[in-house]
């Protein structure tokens, strides 16, 4: 009951609109919070608990062409994922990796800002910045389990787990569901690691020829100008092209692969013509400037 009553009281201060079945935290508490805490705890130890769809709104990103589906859970549903969180996230968080910095407790994106100036700074210039088309929606639900099994030893929590999965569709996890950014570190935890490999592999005393950083499904990975990368990224969980893997289902939205300014001021006239390729006169010499700021305040 006290984790419930934790992950209770973390739902309210999110606050946050009704699930699809309407119930309010004002109507949860003029009936009485320990009666939905003590149902939730009885149907949870007696196999009985299942949880409603998810309330799906549409939120319109990229300047409103494309929009982002947020689903919205029933608060009781709420409750029970934030529960199981609170059990599960220490568990994972000890296996996580240095340069993972999204929904992450004690981390945050200015630490991930720091961590790629820091190798902007070291002449790490080459970068590969990906983002996965759909992260969320494609996360396959079996490879999940399997991720989720390899450090939890319990059946009740793993058939939890299924549960919320199962709700969320046949694949992919809500976003807007409470436990979902935690299930999302998790799936790329073996990228992450593949990427930790890559560094000691470029390892020269204290320096590394690549550095890496991820946001949740945004990644930067970034070399040193002269140093090895491609290489690094011929491992088995990646596919033949040095893209992401291709068993966890996902799909590379487009990198974008070019060369900041060296310190010294100067970069390759073959660099130069691949990033005018996908930038304007106007966007090219805002990147240009902005890279300059980069550059001197790291």
């Amino acid at each position: 009951m006290e984790t419930l009553r934790a992950a209770y009281e973390m739902a309210k201060e999110n606050d946050g609109a009704p699930g699809i079945d309407g119930v309010t935290f004002e109507a949860i508490e003029a009936r009485g919070v320990e009666s939905l805490l003590e149902q939730s705890r009885d149907e949870l130890i007696g196999r009985s608990y299942q949880p409603l769809p998810s309330r799906k709104r549409e939120i319109p990103k990229d300047g409103g062409s494309k929009v982002r589906v947020l689903s919205i859970p029933a608060i009781r549903d709420r409750v029970v994922q934030g529960a199981l969180k609170l059990v599960l996230e220490p568990v994972f968080e000890a296996d996580f990796q240095p340069g993972s910095f999204g929904y992450r407790p004690k981390r945050t994106a200015h630490e991930a800002i720091k961590r790629v100036a820091q190798a902007i700074a070291e002449r790490k210039t080459r970068i590969l910045d990906v983002y996965l088309r759909a992260y969320f929606d494609n996360i396959r639900h079996d490879r999940m389990l399997e991720k989720a099994a390899l450090r939890i030893d319990d059946k009740e929590i793993l058939h939890l787990l299924r549960l919320m999965l199962k709700a969320s569709g046949k694949k992919g996890v809500p976003q807007g569901g409470v436990i979902s950014p935690l299930l999302s570190n998790l799936y790329l935890n073996e990228v992450d690691k593949m990427l930790e490999r890559a560094r000691e592999v470029t390892r020269r005393g204290k320096y590394t020829n690549i550095e890496y950083a991820r946001f949740a499904d945004d990644r930067a990975p970034r070399r040193r100008e002269g140093g090895v990368m491609e290489s690094t990224f011929e491992q088995p969980c990646c596919t033949a092209d040095g893209g992401w893997p291709l068993e966890l289902g996902l799909q590379d939205q487009g990198s974008n692969h070019r060369l900041l300014l060296r310190p010294n001021g100067r970069g390759g006239e073959r660099d130069r013509k691949r990033q005018s390729e996908t930038l304007s006169g106007k966007d090219r010499g805002d990147e240009r400037k902005r890279t300059t700021d980069e550059l001197s305040k790291a």
